[in-house]
C-alpha cells in the first residue's frame, strides 16, 4: 500500500525523515480490524515524530498519522479512535502502556490502517469523511478538557491560551457552542481576529490584563503563559492543561495556588465514550471542524511543511 512513513529523524529538518511510497500491507491481529482510509488529518505529533521526539528509533520505519475516517470491509463508515490502550478499567487514557497510532503501531497516513475493533465509532452521515478525520486528536482533547475536566457551567468564562493551534481552535468553537464566555490570547493580531471569527468573545495579547477573573483556563502553552494563567483565575478556579509547547517547568506559584484554592488538572486525549459524545455534540449543534486545506497522499510533504512552519488556521487533511 501507499503510505507516508517516518524512516529517520532530523530535529532541524523533519522532512528529511519522511518517505512517501510503498509500505507492507497491515497485518490484522486477532480482535483487530482493517480500515480503508478515506481521509486522515495531520497533528503536530507527526512533526514531533519526524524530529525524533514522539517515537523511539527502533520502531522505524513507521507510518505517520493518528486521525482518520474510512470504511470497513463490510461497508460500514467509521471514525478511528487514536488511543490504543486497555479500557477494562473504564478509561484507556489511564493505561500506563497506552499509545497513539504512529507511536507503537502504524498510523493513518496510508491507504489502510488496522486498529482494535473497539477503536472505531460510527461515522454519521452529517459529517464528511474529511470533517470526521479531524476529530480524533485535537477535537477529542479539547472536548475532554472542556466537558470532563473543567467544571465549567453555561455562562461561565473560560480563557484559552495561545489561539491558533489545533486544540485551541477546537476549544474556541466548542466553548462558544456550549454557551461559555470565551476569551483567548495570541501574540499575533491576525490570529486574534481569526479566533473572534470562530466564536471568541474577546481576544487579548499574551499576558495582557484581563477585564476580570475567569472560571477556568485551558492551557497548552506551558512556561510562556503559566503565570498569566494563574493570575487570571478567580478563587477556586481551575487550570486544565493538555500540553506545554513552550516548556514544562514554569514557576509553580504555590502561594497563589493554596491561598486562592486553585486547581490544576491534567488532561490527555479522551475515551471512546467521550469521542462518541463529541460526535453527538457536533450533530446537536451543527458545529464542524475548520479545514484549511486538503492534500493528496503524494503531497503529504507539503502539508507537513505547513504544519512545521506553524501558521495554521484549521486542520490539514490528507486523502489517500
Amino acid at each position: 500500500m501507499r503510505a507516508a512513513i517516518a524512516t529517520s529523524f532530523d530535529a532541524d529538518e523533519p522532512l528529511n525523515g519522511l518517505t512517501i511510497g510503498e509500505h507492507p500491507d497491515p497485518t490484522i491481529p486477532d480482535g483487530w480490524i482493517r480500515v480503508q482510509v478515506k481521509a486522515a488529518s495531520l497533528n503536530h505529533h507527526d512533526v514531533w515524530t519526524l524530529r525524533g521526539v514522539a517515537t523511539p528509533a527502533d520502531r522505524l520505519p513507521i507510518v505517520l498519522g493518528s486521525d482518520a475516517s474510512g470504511v470497513l470491509e463490510d461497508g460500514r463508515e467509521v471514525i478511528v479512535h487514536a488511543v490504543i490502550g486497555d479500557a477494562s478499567g473504564g478509561d484507556e487514557t489511564l493505561d500506563p502502556k497506552r499509545s497513539l497510532l504512529s507511536e507503537v503501531h502504524d498510523g493513518t497516513l496510508a491507504e489502510y490502517v488496522t486498529v482494535p475493533a473497539r477503536n472505531v465509532i460510527d461515522k454519521p452521515g452529517f459529517l464528511t469523511f474529511e470533517e470526521a478525520a479531524c476529530l480524533s486528536t485535537a477535537w477529542l482533547t479539547a472536548y475532554r478538557m472542556l466537558f470532563t475536566k473543567s467544571g465549567l457551567k453555561k455562562g461561565d468564562t473560560v480563557l484559552i491560551q495561545g489561539a491558533g493551534g489545533g486544540v485551541a481552535t477546537a476549544l474556541i468553537q466548542l466553548a462558544h457552542a456550549a454557551g461559555f464566555t470565551v476569551w483567548v490570547t495570541s501574540r499575533d493580531e491576525a490570529k486574534r481576529e481569526y479566533a473572534k471569527s470562530l466564536g471568541a468573545d474577546e481576544a487579548f495579547e499574551v499576558g495582557a490584563k484581563l477585564p476580570g477573573k475567569v472560571d477556568a483556563v485551558m492551557e497548552s502553552v506551558g512556561e510562556a503563559t503559566w503565570s498569566h494563567s494563574m493570575r487570571s483565575l478567580r478563587p477556586g478556579g481551575r487550570i486544565v492543561i493538555c500540553g506545554a509547547t513552550s516548556g514544562p517547568n514554569p514557576p509553580a506559584d504555590l502561594n497563589r495556588l493554596f491561598f486562592l484554592q486553585l486547581e490544576v488538572v491534567g488532561s490527555t486525549m479522551g475515551t471512546r465514550e467521550e469521542f462518541e459524545a463529541l460526535v453527538k455534540f457536533l450533530g446537536d449543534t451543527g458545529l464542524r471542524p475548520q479545514i484549511q486545506q486538503v492534500f493528496s497522499l503524494a503531497d503529504t510533504d507539503k502539508a507537513i511543511a505547513l504544519m512545521a512552519a506553524g501558521d495554521i488556521r484549521g486542520k490539514l487533511v490528507i486523502v489517500p
